[in-house]
């Protein structure tokens, strides 16, 4: 056994024991980050038109993103690389090209829609001009993501996902009737129309996304780099047992925490905009002002505060994760652990990324069908992807001896299959 093989005291004596930071890790950041503003407008769309009817695909996609985020997780820790890099090694530039630009056509849209409802949530409860909002948060993000060195970075977001707590306390301050609540979770109620399947495709999209994929799995290979004791699993696989079980109890806890901030912000938006007539949500500002008056001067501020905690956390995801797909793609050096000077190219597609978004705020788009055309891209792209990504982790050429097991591969396979159901969904709703 090498030095770098060995275990630590600490795992000779407690080899199973998991550790405060085995799940505050990757996981937890990009579960977080999937419950961004465009998120909540979603999830709020459900609540408000649907009631308590919709929470059940919460319960029922929770199996599915794990398994989706867990292979892509495996995959960069496995490897040392990220999923584009992986991809630019094993499969033909014309397949990876047109999967890369539409994340990053998906990824600027949301993120410019991001931005703007972050800004229109602050003005809600500190008036003042629009676009001063969106320039601050846009130069704030991008010079801390640019600038910041990336242990202390990843601590700032992983602070951010308290911000989560926001929608866990408007719940009980609006109150829901819990056995109802439960009766819905586990018994699925659908209905058979248009808008139904519609709101519960967008449910689907947002909760499993292409640039949480990417960010994943190349947060996991910026905290093997940063680790001097670490090595792609492939060349010590003696590090295997642990790190995997790193992975699969962080992403476990990470999509969980996304899931159960996902179902109070319906819980929220049904108990009290539904129970009111308020059926109609366009974005997570007109939500926050709708609460207003039903629930309370406590309630509407919490949900206000928490988009902007949300968004603070979800840009730079969509940011980062779009520059590292390109950069990978291009042969780039990347990595939030690179200083500026020695990864120009992928500091630059960053703050490119957050800049383009936040003139989309200024442009004859309108947010509302900015939402929708990032939905639409994402479910677009979402399925391809999910089959390169379940093709690349069941070859033993790629992953060697960490190849899929069978469960993990089922339950990939039913998340692609799903996606793919919604994607058709889409289509099929599209003028309903």
């Amino acid at each position: 056994m090498t030095a770098i093989d060995r275990p630590t005291a600490d795992q000779i004596k407690h080899p199973d024991r998991p550790r405060l930071a085995d799940v505050l890790g990757p996981g937890l950041i990009t579960g977080a980050s999937d419950d961004d503003p465009s998120g909540i407008a979603t999830y709020s769309q459900a609540g408000a038109q649907f009631g308590y009817s919709l929470i059940w695909s919460l319960l029922f996609t929770y199996p599915l993103m794990c398994a989706i985020q867990m292979i892509s997780a495996d995959i960069g820790r496995v490897t040392g690389r990220g999923l584009a890099a992986n991809m630019r090694r094993h499969y033909p530039s014309w397949l990876l090209y047109p999967l890369v630009g539409l994340l990053i056509v998906a990824n600027v849209i949301n993120l410019g829609a991001d931005l703007g409802a972050m800004a229109a949530a602050l003005g809600l409860i500190l008036p003042g001009p629009q676009w001063l909002y969106i320039g601050a948060f846009a130069l704030v993000i991008a010079l801390m993501e640019v600038y910041m060195r990336y242990a202390r970075y990843a601590s700032v977001l992983r602070w951010l996902t308290l911000s989560l707590f926001a929608y866990v306390a408007t719940v009980f301050a609006v109150g829901v009737p819990w056995p109802t609540v439960a009766l819905n979770l586990v018994v699925p109620h659908i209905e058979w129309s248009g808008s139904y399947l519609t709101v519960l495709v967008a449910v689907f999209g947002t909760t499993i996304s292409p640039y949480l994929f990417f960010w994943q799995a190349s947060s996991e290979v910026e905290d093997e780099r940063e680790d001097p004791a670490a090595e792609p699993l492939l060349t010590v696989p003696a590090q295997a047992p642990r790190q995997l079980a790193r992975i699969k109890l962080d992403t476990l806890v990470g999509m969980a925490a996304s899931n159960v901030v996902a179902l109070f912000i319906m819980l929220t938006t049904a108990a009290t905009l539904h129970a009111h007539g308020v059926t109609n949500i366009e974005t997570s500002s007109d939500a926050a002002q709708a609460l207003r008056p039903i629930a309370g001067e406590f309630a509407f501020v919490v949900f206000a505060l928490g988009i902007v905690g949300t968004g603070l956390l979800a840009v730079p995801v969509l940011a980062g994760s779009a520059a590292y797909a390109l950069g990978e793609a291009l042969r780039w050096r990347v990595g939030l652990a690179e200083k500026p000077g020695r990864a120009p190219a992928f500091y630059l597609a960053i703050a490119a990324a957050v800049l383009v978004g936040a003139l989309l705020n200024f442009s004859p788009l309108d947010p509302v069908k900015a939402l929708f055309w990032s939905a639409v891209v994402n479910g677009v792209a979402a399925v391809p992807i999910m089959v390169m990504i379940m093709h690349m982790a069941s070859r033993r050429d790629v992953m060697g001896e960490f190849a899929l097991k069978p469960w993990l591969k089922t339950l990939g396979w039913l998340a692609t299959a799903v996606m793919t159901a919604a994607a058709v969904g889409m289509f099929a709703t599209w003028n309903t």
